[in-house]
């Protein structure tokens, strides 16, 4: 009864516009008030869930990716990623998903690239005759690969909720993520044959080394975090630190573009950003401790363990839950309140826990993509200036490339743990 009040309490709070993580800190204070318990008491829980050196991590990768945007790494990644492809038919849209790939070794974000890259690639598509829905779609669904390839901001919250190597995830997702965008350019390739979307000229070997020489530099951030964490130079936290000072120095070095204007730009940017999901990480964590003491958990694996007799029907039903459950709440939130539950009943099962781990962040990035709530639906309709009704029809398709990968990560766990396996 009391769990059933607290989730009415909450919706109506979300459905009247209360942003999420205060909704779920008044539905907590209230829950605490009720019980006698104390507002003292939720305030230092609010706190011990913020408490979280690893936590560092995500403002740090968040101010690296502003500081290489802010540099115009973006323009200069666009750029080589069209010379490289361009000359396909529907060259612009494999290009959109390249540079969503190569953008993700920076930023980590999906929404992030969606922003960054966003403008940018639907004005140039919308200049080479692409109809704007084909533009907005293939723009937020390449910017879910920014989550799947190190560095990623959702796979340290994962890491430090469930307990699993950061390094090991950041690897986990590095075939996934390349599927990803494989996928994603073959249906862009069959959809511009149709309906005879233009190419761009090939600019020739020489052209496309000079480009390659020039994003030289800012295409080798993933390998410096994962060489760094597998070499044992530094945690992944401090991974983070070291994607700064990289940014601050390639820009230095070899781009100097970032002025003083735009380094402050990226700082309040990524206080912004941080101070947003920070609240979010408050709530979670207040409401993680009224559920728990009510026993939800318990609950929800108790229901789990009724309808599952093994690791298949397990993610089955999490893959069905956080999709349905994507449809209308953020991703974050889904991560933060679901992953604690689930983890351990996939131990149970016998599941690796970066398999695991891979399962859900790719089951959250297509949840950014699905109607009504999609957030990745939201800033490209914002950025692309398209209508965000005719964007939710046209990226239902669009779900068809990462929902095949998400099928083949759940039936072959080596394309999840493989490279793990090896660096062990």
């Amino acid at each position: 009864m009391i769990l059933a009040i607290i989730a009415l309490g909450w919706l109506i709070l979300v459905l009247v516009g209360v942003p999420i993580g205060i909704s779920m800190i008044l539905v907590s204070m209230g829950y605490f008030y009720w019980s006698g318990m104390g507002l003292a008491f939720a305030l230092s829980r609010m706190v011990d869930g913020l408490n979280s050196f690893p936590m560092l991590a995500v403002p740090l990768f968040i101010l690296a990716a502003a500081i290489l945007n802010g540099a115009g790494i973006t323009n200069l990644l666009f750029g080589f990623a069209r010379a490289a492809v361009g000359h396909i038919r529907g060259g612009l849209g494999h290009v959109n998903v390249l540079a969503s790939l190569f953008f993700s070794g920076m930023s980590g974000s999906a929404l992030a690239d969606a922003g960054g890259l966003g403008k940018m690639e639907i004005e140039a598509m919308r200049q080479a005759g692409y109809d704007e829905e084909f533009a907005g779609s293939v723009t937020a669904a390449s910017s879910m690969i920014g989550p799947l390839v190190p560095p990623s901001i959702t796979m340290v919250l994962y890491g430090v909720i469930s307990n699993t190597s950061i390094g090991q995830l950041f690897l986990g997702g590095v075939i996934p993520g390349v599927l990803c965008a494989l996928t994603l350019m073959v249906m862009v390739y069959f959809i511009a044959l149709r309906r005879e979307y233009p190419r761009d000229q090939w600019p020739g070997f020489k052209s496309l080394s000079m480009l390659f020489i020039r994003s030289f530099p800012a295409l080798l951030t993933p390998a410096v975090i994962v060489g760094g964490i597998f070499s044992g130079w530094f945690s992944p936290t401090e991974a983070a630190a070291v994607t700064v000072a990289y940014a601050v120095l390639i820009d230095l070095t070899f781009y100097r573009e970032l002025t003083w204007r735009r380094l402050w730009d990226a700082v309040y940017q990524t206080t912004t950003t941080s101070a947003s999901i920070a609240m979010i990480i408050a709530g979670v964590s207040l409401l993680g401790y009224v559920l728990a003491r009510e026993q939800a958990p318990q609950q929800i694996a108790a229901m789990f363990l009724a309808i599952a007799d093994g690791p298949v029907s397990f993610l089955i039903a999490v893959n069905l839950m956080i999709f349905v459950l994507g449809m209308f709440i953020e991703s974050l939130v889904i991560l933060l309140i679901v992953v604690p539950i689930l983890v351990p009943i996939a131990l149970g099962f016998g599941i690796d826990p970066v398999h695991f781990g891979i399962i859900v962040v790719l089951n959250l990035m297509i949840s950014i993509l699905t109607p009504p709530m999609g957030m990745a639906l939201f800033v490209v309709a914002q950025v692309g200036n398209i209508p965000y009704q005719k964007l939710a029809r046209a990226i239902l398709p669009w779900l068809i490339p990462p929902l095949v990968v998400l099928l083949l990560v759940c039936l072959f766990p080596v394309l999840a743990t493989g490279l793990p396996s090896l660096m062990r």
